[in-house]
């Protein structure tokens, strides 16, 4: 019997009102990968965002992976990214929702599978929308620096865009995204 392709959904969090900021650092992780793997990623309206899909190879393994960056601003984006995970994977387990993380570093990764939003209102809408918190988080390290809502808007630096666009920011995603697909979604 012929094993089936792994699939995976990857969320890119962020506004699109304001690209390159600390808090769409979510779109510009998906951007890096569909340039990484020559995924095309153009508008969905019954996504209500932006998807993109393609057989990739990740590590030793082919994957069906489909890239998505919901359009709706941040804390209202859940229904956006419940309605690309019926479309697409259908398993939370099998969705990874790349953020930001004031708790972190900047140009760190944490990765996370469930538990609470901790404090994201983006990941909390997403929650709310799915019913289940049970997937995959990447949380982007951004830092903290006084008024946490001023500060999220603010733009990333040179060096972090780059880190994440092109550098060993992409090549850390790359490697747990790896990891990710050589497990069976957890359901």
């Amino acid at each position: 019997m012929p094993s089936r392709i792994p699939q995976l959904l990857v969320v890119g969090l962020g506004n699109f009102p304001f690209p390159n900021t600390r808090h769409s650092v979510g779109h510009l992780v998906v951007d890096a990968l569909a340039s990484r793997f020559g995924i095309r990623v153009s508008p969905n309206k019954a996504l209500n965002g932006f998807a993109g899909r393609s057989h990739v190879i990740l590590g030793d393994l082919n994957v069906d992976l489909t890239l998505f960056k919901p359009k709706p601003l941040m804390n209202i984006t859940g229904p956006a990214v419940a309605a690309a995970l019926r479309h697409t994977v259908k398993i939370p387990g099998a969705m990874i929702v790349i953020h930001d993380s004031l708790e972190h570093k900047p140009k760190t990764l944490s990765v996370k599978f469930g538990g609470s939003a901790n404090g994201h209102n983006g990941v909390r809408s997403v929650v709310a929308a799915l019913g289940d918190p049970n997937f995959h988080r990447f949380r982007v390290g951004i830092g903290r620096d006084g008024d946490a809502a001023s500060y999220v808007l603010g733009r990333l630096s040179t060096e972090e865009c780059a880190h994440w666009d092109v550098g060993g920011g992409l090549d850390m995603v790359y490697k747990e995204l790896a990891k990710i697909a050589l497990k069976p979604p957890v359901t």
